[in-house]
């Protein structure tokens, strides 16, 4: 309800001011109590907002730290693993030469170029043959690559036992002799 301006209310008659104060009266009347709860209610429900804020807050602050934790351990992972794996090759390399007596072995990553999730790629290639997949070698030759891999793991990272059950299985003589030298 508007209250439509009036001239002056010293011009206005008794009664227009009675119905004018009667207007007033039905709008507060529709307008209803005055609810003095709700103070209380705006400071109440300013702090929870507050409280929301600094658990938001909390929580960005908790995701950058953790974010960079994240950064950190990738870092870290990635620089260990390429110094395991480089020194691994190298241990390779050389331990598949002494077992084949030359030849060539080697490690490579290949694939994804993030190194935590590239594949390890193992080429061998005995004296006198061309390189192969290793699915082409014979089974001494195989078992051979895996033992001198196996062991230029434990050359990088000892372990206090290594129990080689039936590893000479798979050997003929002449790659039983290699071994054991």
């Amino acid at each position: 309800n508007e209250v439509v301006p009036h001239k002056n209310a010293i011009d206005s008659t008794e009664e227009e001011l009675e119905n004018s104060i009667a207007r007033l009266e039905r709008g507060i009347e529709s307008i209803g109590p005055v609810n003095m709860a709700v103070q209380l209610e705006v400071e109440e429900e300013t702090k929870r907002l507050e409280h929301f804020i600094n658990q938001r807050d909390d929580l960005i602050e908790s995701e950058e730290n953790l974010r960079e934790s994240i950064e950190k351990i990738d870092r870290v992972a990635r620089k260990q693993f390429r110094e395991t794996f480089d020194q691994i090759k190298t241990n390779f390399e050389n331990l598949f030469t002494v077992f084949f007596e030359g030849g060539q072995g080697t490690l490579d990553l290949i694939g994804d170029p993030d190194l935590l999730e590239a594949d390890i790629a193992i080429r061998a290639q005995p004296p006198g043959k061309r390189n192969q997949n290793l699915r082409m070698l014979s089974a001494g030759e195989k078992s051979l690559t895996a033992i001198a891999l196996l062991f230029s793991i434990y050359q990088y990272k000892p372990s206090p036992y290594c129990i080689l059950d039936e590893i000479d299985a798979p050997l003929d003589d002449t790659n039983v002799g290699k071994f054991t030298r």
